[in-house]
């Protein structure tokens, strides 16, 4: 049985879940009055671990856990869509004196201009360098932009990771009234 409490709380604006009627709860606007609660049953070595787990990641409560893996596992869901909108961050490892990585850095992160947010450059000890890219765009293209961002020639060790927005009601706002009609790797994520 599900019962609806009025009681106002941050949780309810940071859940991502959708109810059966198709109202986010994350949107504060639309809900911001009702927690919904529920049991759960779990064996005792399952609520062992996540109690564990919750004391591992600092979580404030059981519940607030449960919302973050409910949460991870709705934006798992969302990212299988090549056309879902995404969020996404490149770290690259390399040696700045590399012959021509700056070079070839440069040119990738002109060709997904448009989907980069933000860029950083940190000087580690001697030649070494980390460059941090923040994407938004649909998912295929920002993992396309990660995929050759972090192929470039001289990157030493490179990843990323993939979020999807709307899994805590929020959206990137990124949209391409045309693509590139030059061949540029935007058209490859397609």
């Amino acid at each position: 049985m599900v019962a609806r409490t009025a009681s106002r709380t941050r949780a309810t604006a940071r859940t991502g879940a959708r109810t059966d009627r198709g109202v986010s709860l994350a949107d504060p606007k639309e809900n911001d009055e009702y927690v919904v609660r529920l049991g759960i049953s779990l064996e005792p070595a399952l609520l062992a671990a996540l109690d564990r787990w919750v004391r591992e990641r600092n979580s404030p409560s059981r519940s607030d856990a449960i919302r973050f893996l409910v949460r991870k596992e709705l934006a798992e869901i969302e990212q299988k869509d090549p056309d879902s909108d995404a969020v996404g961050m490149a770290m690259l490892l390399y040696r700045h004196t590399d012959r021509n990585v700056l070079r070839r850095l440069t040119a990738a992160q002109h060709r997904w201009g448009q989907h980069i947010q933000f860029s950083t450059h940190v000087h580690l000890s001697g030649d070494a360098c980390v460059e941090v890219v923040v994407l938004a765009g649909k998912r295929g293209e920002v993992r396309a932009a990660a995929e050759d961002l972090r192929g470039v020639k001289g990157i030493l060790q490179g990843d990323y990771l993939i979020g999807a927005p709307s899994t805590i009601g929020a959206s990137t706002g990124h949209h391409h009234p045309h693509l590139p009609a030059d061949g540029s790797p935007a058209k490859r994520w397609a």
